[in-house]
């Protein structure tokens, strides 16, 4: 029995067995709603325009398949770039910052339709579900999130797929050995042997990057250019946000670079073992890197690393639109003003190597740094220095002794 009285459903929808089962389940159990099922394109790689006919055929009344991948580069994307935001030092968050922008427009497309609901096939033991469900309380607290997963008793694929025959739902065939997550910046891969955290990785799993012993045995140079922390070109051919990224995925998959293995802490409290494949956007972080080295004084860039820890969690954490992301980001943007310039890398199995970086906006001052004869620099200054900095360190050995003295 329906817990409220729900009319009408915008399902994020994604085609796969669970979205497709659930159409049926929220009719079958609140009452005959409406359902209109939602599917975002952001690059997943795959052919939507049969996910419409499925979707009709699961018992879908209206089908959105939205093409946003631009939006999720430029406007999820690219910020956590620039904030050189990573979760727990490894995962580049390519699931993370998807999901606040597939449910915006699940929010948009409830309000353009007038549905008093909305939901998604996210599992109870994931972060996923977090996610969705913090967007929708953020953009419009009054609709209903309805969680399938933590509500019915089909608790396995087998019992999935029963259902689906019972109902006339497409069933595909194929078992996929992982639980993957694809868009344009990375592929995931969870499950099967995965599960045990001493298992190696299998080369035959990665479906976009070659294994780095697989790698051609010459190394591969690319420059990435910058505008205010935001890629704009590679090798020297400015692009769109959508082509840049693509370019630099075949540039680094080629040449193996971008796995990351992580036993990640997830936000509902246990441990899961993740291997992602982010050949481009691996690329992307290392030069943004190397240009901050160039072009962000001491303080700034030291307090950033802290922020960048603070803002990757945020994001991890499904926090997207809350307050403090927002402000953080007004940070960000204040410091890549001169975030601007050339990087190049040097690309080797696996290696993401540093091969040079220039800067209009760059801080490093050969005048003042060399070793050789300069007149910039009085050495001599660097006296009264260190007796300002280690006076505290000086008042403290000083009391030490004394003390020390007294004691006797």
């Amino acid at each position: 029995m329906a817990k409220v009285n729900v009319k009408k459903v915008v399902l994020a929808y994604s085609g796969g067995l669970d979205t497709s089962v659930i159409i049926p389940w929220l009719k079958e159990n609140y009452d005959g709603c409406e359902v209109i099922a939602a599917c975002i394109d952001i690059g997943q790689g795959d052919e939507l325009e049969p996910v419409r006919e499925k979707a009709l055929k699961s018992g879908a009344a209206k089908v959105y398949i939205d093409n946003l991948t631009e939006e999720f580069l430029v406007d999820y994307v690219w910020p956590t770039l620039q904030a050189d935001a990573v979760y727990e030092g490894k995962y580049l968050l390519g699931t993370s910052f998807a999901r606040p922008l597939i449910a915006k427009r699940l929010v948009e497309i409830a309000r353009q339709e007038g549905a008093d609901a909305i939901a998604h096939g996210a599992t109870g033991k994931g972060n996923d579900q977090v996610r969705f469900e913090l967007t929708v309380k953020a953009l419009a607290p009054d609709l209903t999130i309805i969680a399938p997963w933590r509500e019915w008793d089909l608790d396995s694929r087998s019992s999935e797929i029963e259902y689906a025959k019972k109902h006339g739902i497409p069933v595909a065939t194929e078992n996929k050995t992982y639980s993957m997550d694809r868009n344009i910046w990375h592929l995931s891969h969870e499950g099967s042997d995965l599960e045990d955290p001493a298992n190696e990785p299998k080369n035959s799993m990665f479906l976009i990057s070659k294994a780095p012993e697989e790698a051609p045995d010459k190394p591969e140079y690319v420059t990435v250019d910058f505008e205010q922390g935001r890629p704009v070109a590679v090798n020297g051919e400015k692009l769109g946000a959508v082509e840049l990224l693509t370019k630099l995925n075949e540039i680094g998959a080629r040449n193996g670079v971008g796995i990351v293995d992580i036993c990640e802490n997830r936000l509902v409290g246990m441990k899961s073992r993740g291997v992602y494949e982010n050949p481009g956007g691996s690329i992307l972080y290392y030069a943004h890197r190397e240009l901050e080295y160039l072009c962000l004084d001491r303080a700034t860039l030291h307090y950033k690393e802290g922020l960048a820890i603070r803002y990757g969690e945020l994001v991890y954490d499904g926090m997207w639109f809350c307050q403090l992301r927002e402000a953080l980001a007004a940070f960000v943007d204040s410091t890549q003003r001169t975030v601007t310039g050339s990087v190049k890398l040097k690309l080797y199995k696996g290696n993401i190597i540093s091969a040079g970086s220039t800067s209009p906006y760059s801080l490093y001052s050969q005048e003042f740094v060399t070793f050789e004869h300069d007149d910039v620099y009085n050495q001599a200054d660097a006296t009264g220095f260190i007796n300002l900095f280690g006076l505290p360190l000086k008042v403290r050995a000083l009391m030490q002794q004394r003390t020390a003295k007294e004691s006797k």
